[in-house]
């Protein structure tokens, strides 16, 4: 795994992935996901995005979501699609740091500018 070390937006960040032999990261397991949320203590684009089709969200690969490990507490349930009452879709994933793992993703605008996590496969 690598973490960037400047914000980007979620194109840029998978482009300077794909420029050191890498991808976005994928989360295929629980375990993985508790690893990841450790590793970064910023919020930081992971590779899964809607944009092809709003609500069906798919890993870069194009395999589609399975586990999911959305942000939600009493008020808020991600994904929702919501850019703080802008007109801008909430395309890509992002990872937060959370006290609870397995809830700490969220959809945001993919030209917000993040960290990002590349994943290179052996």
């Amino acid at each position: 795994y690598l973490l960037s070390t400047r914000d980007d937006s979620w194109e840029n960040g998978r482009k300077d992935c794909g420029d050191q032999g890498a991808d976005l990261v994928i989360i295929d397991s629980l375990e993985e996901q508790k690893f990841l949320s450790n590793f970064t203590t910023s919020r930081s684009w992971i590779g899964l995005s809607d944009k092809d089709i709003e609500g069906t969200w798919k890993w870069i690969d194009g395999t589609p979501l399975t586990a999911a490990y959305w942000y939600r507490d009493a008020n808020i349930v991600e994904p929702n699609n919501e850019g703080g009452g802008s007109t801008v879709e909430e395309d890509c994933a992002e990872i937060e740091p959370k006290p609870n793992p397995q809830y700490s993703w969220n959809d945001l605008s993919c030209n917000t500018a993040l960290q990002w996590i590349c994943e290179k496969l052996a």
